[in-house]
């Protein structure tokens, strides 16, 4: 299956026509008649979705910024509207395409797989700033620690200490190490404290599961992150 895709317009021709389309094309096609129903189908979690302006209720324009609020996927306006003023406003409410009818069934196709190729793109760039160690997560861009799904309630200090260690597997770091990199040179203080704040770090993960402790000691050297 290459995708989800939500189909809204009130025209059941152009419906049928897209449908059979797309699901030639290997996709998962869910269907929209007004914009109720649009937000019936947010529950299937569409991978994109094909909107059109004119229908009964709200129009798209109404929908695609009530829409916004809750997906972040790529959304095409497919439109007989063609005035400059309708494609500026229908970018501006939270579109990333607009293509007036009557359209070529082949550019809709093209611009639709290039935008879901755009998603996977972003996608495998976030994948590559969370770290996995089993139940552990470590998200570099948000700074937190999950286990297993949630978070640990940790510090800046305490998650700038896991993400020191987890992005370098096995390897030694001393205590002196970690306090020059975490607090800075110039910082005035003892790296004692880092063994205070890995001791507060462990605590927080064996709350959670007894065995759930990947910084090991380094006895006469300092601590290190334990691949699982």
């Amino acid at each position: 299956m290459k995708g989800k895709i939500l189909l809204a317009d009130d025209e059941a021709s152009i419906v049928e026509f897209i449908q059979d389309a797309l699901e030639d094309e290997g996709y998962e096609v869910l269907v929209a008649y007004n914009g109720d129903e649009v937000f019936k189908q947010l529950a299937y979690k569409p991978d994109l979705i094909i909107l059109d302006i004119m229908m009964p209720g709200s129009d798209g324009f109404e929908v695609c910024r009530a829409v916004r609020e809750v997906v972040d996927c790529p959304i095409i306006f497919l439109s007989a509207r063609y005035a400059e003023t309708d494609r500026i406003q229908g970018l501006a409410v939270g579109g990333d395409d607009y293509i007036v009818k009557p359209f070529s069934i082949r550019e809709l196709k093209a611009r639709l797989a290039a935008h879901l190729r755009r998603e996977q793109r972003a996608g495998a760039k976030a994948s590559l700033a969370v770290l996995h160690y089993g139940d552990i997560s470590v998200d570099l861009n948000s700074y937190r620690l999950l286990y297993r799904g949630q978070s640990v309630p940790v510090t800046v200090r305490e998650f700038e200490i896991v993400q020191l260690l987890a992005l370098h597997p096995d390897r030694v770091f001393s205590r002196e190490q970690i306090y020059e990199k975490v607090w800075g040179y110039d910082a005035e203080g003892s790296s004692q404290t880092v063994t205070e704040h890995v001791k507060n770090i462990r605590a927080k993960l064996t709350s959670y599961h007894s065995e759930c402790n990947p910084i090991a000691t380094v006895w006469g050297i300092g601590y290190k992150w334990v691949r699982a």
